[in-house]
């Protein structure tokens, strides 16, 4: 057999004690993370792409099975009639593009934000209110939205951190 990337599955919310496990075990890990927008300063500011699984580049002759799906955090691979599947070699640099471009933008929340989406502030002064998002600022957490005044059709342009929102359906 030869090298090839596989998926290794882990304990619910141990994602990240496999990775570490098998970094000890010096295996070659992709283990992709993205940016979390939170209110909550304490909260994680990162969180599984693939929460549950890490992809793993083995030769499973080599290294043999039993070791990486029994480790600490492990449930098993990703099989196929018992067989760990193996992930096309193309598909990481994909995943690592995707994830990159999320994490640039801001974090999850704001990868699919366009201008013109409705958001919601959550907290602070203007907790409540509707705003129309418009830009991310470049460089920073802030994001500029048009809040929406009481009376008429008239916004007002602000800048809010971008952790404040919460993306709205339309009406």
């Amino acid at each position: 057999m030869s090298i090839h990337w596989y998926v290794l599955r882990s304990k619910p919310n141990k994602e990240k004690l496999l990775w570490e496990q098998l970094n000890i075990r010096e295996v070659e890990t992709f283990y992709p993370q993205i940016r979390v927008q939170t209110v909550n300063p304490r909260a994680r500011q990162v969180k599984a792409y693939f929460p549950g699984y890490v992809f793993v580049r083995v030769d499973l002759d080599e290294v043999g099975l039993s070791i990486l799906q029994w480790m600490p955090g492990a449930i098993g691979f990703v099989s196929y009639d018992n067989q760990p599947s193996m992930v096309p070699d193309a598909l990481i640099p994909i995943i690592k593009r995707k994830v990159d471009e999320i994490n640039t933008a801001g974090g999850e929340l704001f990868h699919e934000l366009k201008p013109g989406d409705l958001v919601e502030i959550q907290s602070g002064p203007f907790a409540g209110y509707e705003a129309i998002f418009d830009a991310r600022l470049p460089g920073s957490e802030r994001v500029r939205v048009l809040l929406k005044m009481l009376q008429g059709e008239r916004s007002a342009k602000m800048e809010v951190s971008a952790g404040l929102l919460e993306r709205r359906k339309k009406r």
